[in-house]
């Protein structure tokens, strides 16, 4: 599939934010969802790491009323690359790196990385999301729920672990399975991947480790409906988000009809 952005309706905010320290800082806003009501616009955001922010960054962000910042980060991407935001409540919700570790331990034993075999190793990395990390998306559904203070959660490229964050947002608020795909691709136009990581891996393999493929969120959400019998259940038997809870997270960010 070719990179496209989801349709916008004319005079809609900007989805993609102009920021100069992260590229791919964006708004979760404008989808529609249960029975057509828009995603409310400039509540949620979901981004690549916060710490090269520029002061007119910083700026921005105090504009748009970000009050929240969640870091998925690993404990040693957070502390190479800490920040601290004026106003905003700082909300690690740890969860590991394994790709590239994995990726490295292949190469160290003298066998060739494939761009198949990455693809393997993404796609293993996102159920262990589904289990192994659910207690964190857990969390992030709490403090969506807490209030609706603007919120932006992040890892470190925005694509993996925030990329699956924002799907079971967008899909516990009614969004098309396929919209959610949509969005969720755009970090292939978005995301720049920062100067001087190409390492030992050949480039084919950087080129599945630095984007995103719908097999790799498919993966995680066939994962979902195959062991929980949908997105809805699991946000109900492993999240915690009960049909209650479900209904006023639709209270909260979506449009009134």
């Amino acid at each position: 599939m070719q990179d496209q952005q989801p349709p916008t309706p004319p005079s809609s905010p900007s989805r993609a934010l102009p920021l100069q320290g992260a590229t791919n800082f964006r708004d979760l806003g404008g989808y529609a969802g249960h029975g057509g009501r828009q995603v409310k616009w400039r509540r949620i955001f979901r981004s690549d790491h916060l710490a090269a922010l520029t002061p007119q960054d910083q700026q921005l962000l105090a504009a748009l009323g970000v009050a929240r910042a969640v870091d998925f980060r690993g404990e040693a991407e957070s502390a190479a690359l800490a920040y601290q935001l004026p106003g905003v409540a700082y909300h690690p919700l740890t969860i590991e790196p394994t790709v590239v570790q994995r990726a490295q331990a292949l190469l160290r034993t003298g066998q060739p990385l494939t761009a198949q075999d990455a693809v393997g190793l993404m796609q293993d990395t996102y159920r262990g999301f589904v289990g192994d990390n659910a207690p964190r998306f857990a969390a992030l559904f709490r403090l969506l729920l807490e209030n609706e203070a603007p919120l932006v959660f992040h890892c470190t490229a925005g694509k993996d672990r925030t990329g699956f964050a924002a799907a079971l947002i967008l899909l516990a608020l009614g969004v098309p399975r396929s919209v959610v795909m949509q969005d969720y691709l755009l970090t292939n136009a978005l995301y720049r991947p920062p100067a001087g990581l190409a390492g030992p891996a050949p480039n084919e393999v950087l080129q599945v480790l630095w984007r995103v493929q719908e097999d790799f969120l498919d993966a995680a959400l066939r994962l979902v409906d195959t062991d929980y019998g949908g997105v809805h259940p699991y946000l109900e038997d492993v999240l915690g988000v009960d049909a209650a809870a479900q209904k006023e997270l639709a209270g909260r960010y979506l449009q009134a009809v």
